[in-house]
C-alpha cells in the first residue's frame, strides 16, 4: 500500500527533520554547536538562550547565553570574553570531557579545563531553566555532580540562583565584572567582590582601587544598599557556614525576571523585566549619592551627611584633624577626639540610621545582644564602637569595632544604630 509508505516516509521525515527539538538544551559528546549552523541551546520553560553572537560594532564572535524573548538582546554571560573569535568560524564541543571553543585553525580559545573525572563515563552540556549551563555525566543529574558549571564563573550579571560571593569548599570567589563598554563584552575596570572577614562585605573596585562598600548584611540587606528593599516576588539570602559565604535571591514568580547587573560605568542595578515591560525597569542603582557613596569620603571617625553643608561631620566628642584643611572641604584628615577615653567610665553615643563602619578591625558574636555587647565593649580598652549584627527582631548579635571607624554615613530613614565610646566628659 503506497500510500501507507507514503505517510510512514512523512513521519519519518519529519522526525528526522525535527531530531534536534528532542534536546534542545542539550550538547552530548558527539554533537558541536557552529556558528555556521545557527543552532542554539535552549533552557527548558524557553528562558534562555546560549550561542553565537557579536555585538553591533564589532566583527568578533563570542559564546554566550541571553533572554530568549526579551526583545532588547540582553546577555548574561559570555564564555570567551577576553578571548574572542576572529572570524565567523567557530565550534563549541565536547573534548575529553571539557567544554572547548575552537577558532578557524582548530586552536582553543577557551574551555573549561576539569582534569578530574571518570573517563569511562560519558558527559553532556546541557543549558538548566535557571540559565546554568553545565558539564555531567549523562547519567547524573544531580547539581551536586556537575563536573562544571557557568554559575561558578560569572560575567558581569547575578541571575537568580546564582551565588556572588565565596565557595570554601571549591576554593572559589565569584565575583562580577564589568563589560569594557555597553557594546563590548570584554572584562572591564570595575569588579563586586566579597571580602571575606569576620563581617563579610561587598566592595565595588575599578581597578584594584575600592571605590564603594556595601555594608555588612544585617539579616535583611546590606547596610549600605537601603534600596535593595523586600519585594512580594523576591526572596534574598546570605549565607555564612564553613561552606560557603555567599549572597544569592530567588524569584517567587516566575514570569517576572529580575538580574543584577554591574554596569560598564561602574553601577551596580537591579534590573527587572515583566511581562508587559518594553524595557528593563531599573529598580535600585549604587552607588546613589557621589558624595556619601564614595569609599572613605570622609576620613576616619567622621560621617556623610548628605543634607549637610559641608557633607562630612565629626562624631559627636569629635573635632577635625586638620581645621585649615576641613575648612577647604578636604575632609581626608578625618577627626580625633576631644578626650582621650579612661577605659573606666567611658559611655557611648548612640547615632541612628548609620552605615555600619568597615568591619576589617570588628569582631562578631552572634551569640549575644546588645545589653552584653555593651559590657564586652567596655571591658576592652580597644573597643571603639558597637552594634547589632542582625536588626530583625529588634536587633540581635553584636558587633565590635576595635581601632578606627571608617566609611560612615547616615540615612534619612534606612540604616541601624550605632554605639560610639566616648570618655565622660565628651557624653554631655
Amino acid at each position: 500500500d503506497n500510500s501507507y509508505t507514503l505517510s510512514f516516509l512523512l513521519v519519518f521525515f519529519v522526525l528526522i527533520l525535527f531530531r534536534p527539538a528532542f534536546s534542545i538544551n542539550t550538547l552530548s559528546s558527539t554533537e558541536s554547536l557552529a556558528i555556521s549552523s545557527n543552532r542554539t541551546l535552549v533552557s527548558p520553560g524557553n528562558v534562555f538562550e546560549l550561542g553565537f553572537f557579536r555585538t553591533n560594532s564589532s566583527s568578533r564572535w563570542y559564546l554566550g547565553i541571553w533572554y530568549k524573548t526579551v526583545p532588547e538582546r540582553t546577555y548574561v554571560w559570555v564564555a570567551n570574553r577576553d578571548n574572542p573569535l576572529s572570524s565567523s568560524t567557530g565550534t563549541l564541543k565536547i573534548f575529553n570531557m571539557n567544554l572547548v571553543l575552537l577558532d578557524h585553525s582548530n586552536k582553543s580559545v577557551w574551555s573549561t579545563n576539569i582534569t578530574r573525572g571518570n573517563e569511562r563515563s560519558p558527559v553532556v552540556a546541557e543549558l538548566l531553566p535557571n540559565g546554568n549551563f553545565v558539564i555531567r555525566y549523562f547519567n547524573n543529574n544531580d547539581a551536586s555532580g556537575f563536573l562544571w558549571q557557568s554559575f561558578d564563573y560569572p560575567t558581569d550579571t547575578l541571575l537568580p540562583e546564582m551565588k556572588l560571593g565565596y565557595d570554601l569548599k571549591k576554593g572559589l570567589n565569584r565575583f562580577l565584572t564589568s563589560w569594557r563598554s555597553s557594546d563590548d563584552p570584554s572584562s572591564g575596570e570595575f569588579s563586586y567582590k566579597l571580602e571575606p572577614r569576620k563581617l563579610p562585605e561587598f566592595y565595588l573596585f575599578t581597578e584594584d582601587i575600592p571605590v564603594h562598600r556595601s555594608g555588612p548584611w544585617n539579616g535583611i540587606r546590606f547596610s549600605g544598599i537601603p534600596e535593595d528593599q523586600k519585594s512580594s516576588y523576591m526572596v534574598y539570602n546570605f549565607t555564612e557556614n564553613s561552606e560557603e559565604v555567599a549572597y544569592a535571591f530567588r524569584m517567587t514568580n516566575n514570569s517576572i525576571y529580575s538580574r543584577l547587573t554591574l554596569s560598564s560605568e561602574g553601577y551596580l542595578q537591579r534590573l527587572t523585566w515583566t511581562p508587559s515591560s518594553l524595557v528593563w525597569n531599573l529598580f535600585w542603582s549604587s552607588p546613589v549619592n557621589l558624595q556619601c557613596d564614595v569609599y572613605k569620603a570622609c576620613g576616619p571617625y567622621s560621617y556623610c551627611d548628605e543634607n549637610t553643608s559641608p557633607v562630612c561631620n565629626c562624631i559627636q566628642g569629635f573635632n577635625p584633624r586638620n581645621m585649615q584643611q576641613w575648612d577647604l572641604r578636604d575632609p581626608s584628615g578625618g577627626c580625633i577626639r576631644k578626650t582621650r577615653p579612661r577605659c573606666s567610665g567611658d559611655g557611648f553615643t548612640r547615632m541612628k540610621n548609620m552605615k555600619l563602619p568597615e568591619t576589617t578591625m570588628a569582631i562578631v558574636d552572634h551569640s549575644i545582644g546588645v545589653t552584653e555587647c555593651k559590657k564586652r565593649c567596655l571591658s576592652d580598652c580597644n573597643c571603639t564602637a558597637f552594634a547589632n549584627a542582625d536588626i530583625r527582631n529588634g536587633g540581635t548579635g553584636c558587633v565590635i569595632w576595635t581601632g578606627r571607624l571608617d566609611d560612615m554615613r547616615n540615612y534619612v530613614a534606612d540604616g541601624q544604630d550605632l554605639y560610639v565610646r566616648l570618655a565622660a566628659a565628651d557624653l554631655v
